[in-house]
């Protein structure tokens, strides 16, 4: 699933290639039984709202709130999108691959442009909601801090991640509800360059260890960002290209290499917490219980 820096990449795309555009068409072929009453595009008489409401409108920006993608309309709206597993957005004139051939929806423009979404296992929300009552929306309002806001500071982050003092980091560091926008990747990231084993219990890891995850946070998401995000999977930006953060794992994915800490022998492992994968090694990465 994208995670902070693939939803801000996007969100980046939007806003150099269709901001200021009218929306002057719009078609999609989701439909499914399992949304009839659902305010999502996928419920044929929602969709039909949808697209009374966007047809004509300028987009004036597009943002991000933890995994959403926010696209601000002239009317007052917001469409609102998450890309959940297989997702993703892509401008006219976008590079070919197998994982964006699965279009669902596109949008066209004033210009003759188009944008698209290629979603090949279809369980992305896509989703109209006025704008002012976004904050408050089932979709944002359980959701934590932005971990890479400048008033996002360690006082915060710990008090956050204090909320389940019995709980096991890697799970902690991905609960939306605490910090917006990490997952599965960029959690396995930050515990490798903080030195702490993923089953570790928050109320036991030293404060001195907390600094450590703090900081690794702040700079394994902006890198995330720097690098285009991460084409592990089947990511692509709107161009179509893949992410770079796949080229630069210490840990996500690479079981049985050997640690890329320097003078550390460790051999990545693999172990599920909480039905999710976590990859560490066992020799650095200390277990605070």
């Amino acid at each position: 699933m994208p995670e902070l820096p693939e939803v801000q990449t996007t969100v980046n795309g939007l806003n150099s290639t269709v901001k200021g555009r009218k929306i002057v068409s719009i078609w999609n072929d989701y439909d499914s039984p399992y949304f009839r009453n659902k305010d999502e595009i996928k419920n044929p008489k929602f969709y039909a709202k949808f697209k009374k409401l966007v047809i004509g409108q300028k987009i004036l920006k597009a943002e991000r709130r933890a995994k959403n993608i926010l696209i601000h309309l002239g009317n007052k709206h917001t469409i609102l999108i998450h890309m959940k597993m297989t997702g993703h957005l892509l401008y006219e004139g976008y590079k070919k691959d197998p994982f964006n051939s699965h279009i669902h929806l596109y949008f066209q423009f004033d210009n003759g442009k188009h944008l698209y979404f290629s979603d090949m296992r279809k369980f992305a929300k896509i989703t109209l909601i006025e704008t002012g009552k976004l904050k408050h929306s089932i979709h944002l309002s359980h959701l934590g801090p932005e971990p890479l806001d400048k008033n996002f500071q360690f006082k915060i982050f710990n008090f956050q991640l204090h909320k389940r003092p019995k709980g096991k980091i890697k799970q902690v560091l991905m609960d939306q509800t605490l910090i917006a926008g990490i997952g599965n990747i960029y959690s396995d990231e930050i515990l490798w360059r903080a030195g702490v084993h993923p089953t570790s219990q928050v109320n036991k890891i030293p404060e001195k260890n907390f600094k450590e995850m703090f900081k690794a946070m702040k700079e394994v998401l902006k890198k995330g960002i720097d690098f285009g995000g991460d084409s592990m999977s089947d990511y692509r930006n709107i161009k179509g290209e893949k992410g770079r953060f796949q080229e630069h794992h210490r840990a996500y994915q690479r079981k049985g290499k050997i640690c890329d800490k320097k003078g550390c022998k460790g051999v990545i492992q693999r172990i599920i917490v909480a039905t999710r994968s976590a990859h560490f090694c066992p020799t650095h990465q200390k277990l605070f219980k």
